[in-house]
C-alpha cells in the first residue's frame, strides 16, 4: 500500500498532537508538584516558627520531653500524608498517559490490520502462506502488548497496595512511640 502525501501529513500532525498533549499532562503533574511543595514549605514554615516559640517557653526537661513526644506523631502522619499526595499526582498523571498511550495503540492496531486486510486482498495468488505468516504476526504482537499491559497494570496494583501497608505501617509505628515517649515523660 502507498501513502499519498496527505496522509503522511495527517500522521505526522496526529502524532504532533498526541506529543503535545502528553506534554501538556505532564507539565500539569509538575505543576500540581509544585503548588504542593509551595504549601508544604509555607506550613511547615509556620509550625517552625511555632514549634521554635514553644521550645523557647520551656521550663524544664520533663516538658522538652512532652513538647517533642507532641510533635513525633503529627510530623509523621504529615510526611505519610505529604507522601500520598505526591503518589497521587504521579498516578494521576501515569494514569493520563497511560490512556492516551493505550488509545494511540489501539489506533495504531487498527491501522497495522486495515494495511495487513488490504494487502491480503491485493495479495497475488500463491501468497497464501506468507499472508497467513503476516496476520499470525500481527495477532501474537498484539498479544503480547496484551499480556505485558495486564502485567504492567498487576504491578501497579501491588505497588499501590504496599504504598498503603508501609504508610499505614509508619503511622502506627510512630502513633505507638508518641504513647511511649508521652508515658517516660
Amino acid at each position: 500500500m502507498n501513502f499519498t502525501a496527505e496522509q503522511v501529513v495527517a500522521a505526522h500532525k496526529a502524532n504532533l498532537e498526541t506529543l503535545f498533549g502528553l506534554t501538556n499532562k505532564a507539565f500539569e503533574g509538575v505543576e500540581k508538584l509544585v503548588e504542593l511543595n509551595l504549601q508544604v514549605a509555607r506550613t511547615t514554615l509556620g509550625e517552625a516558627a511555632q514549634t521554635t516559640q514553644a521550645a523557647l517557653s520551656v521550663k524544664d526537661a520533663q516538658e522538652l520531653l512532652a513538647l517533642q513526644a507532641s510533635l513525633l506523631q503529627p510530623a509523621a502522619e504529615k510526611a505519610a500524608a505529604y507522601s500520598r499526595h505526591v503518589y497521587d499526582i504521579m498516578a494521576g498523571t501515569s494514569a493520563e498517559v497511560t490512556k492516551v498511550a493505550e488509545a494511540t495503540v489501539a489506533d495504531t492496531q487498527k491501522k497495522v490490520l486495515s494495511v495487513v486486510d488490504n494487502a491480503v486482498k491485493n495479495a497475488p495468488a500463491g501468497t497464501e502462506n506468507a499472508v497467513a505468516l503476516v496476520k499470525s504476526a500481527v495477532a501474537a504482537a498484539n498479544n503480547a502488548y496484551e499480556s505485558v499491559h495486564k502485567a504492567a497494570k498487576q504491578a501497579a496494583e501491588v505497588a499501590e497496595a504496599n504504598f498503603q501497608a508501609v504508610t499505614s505501617t509508619a503511622v502506627k509505628a510512630t502513633q505507638a512511640a508518641g504513647k511511649t515517649a508521652k508515658r517516660a515523660a
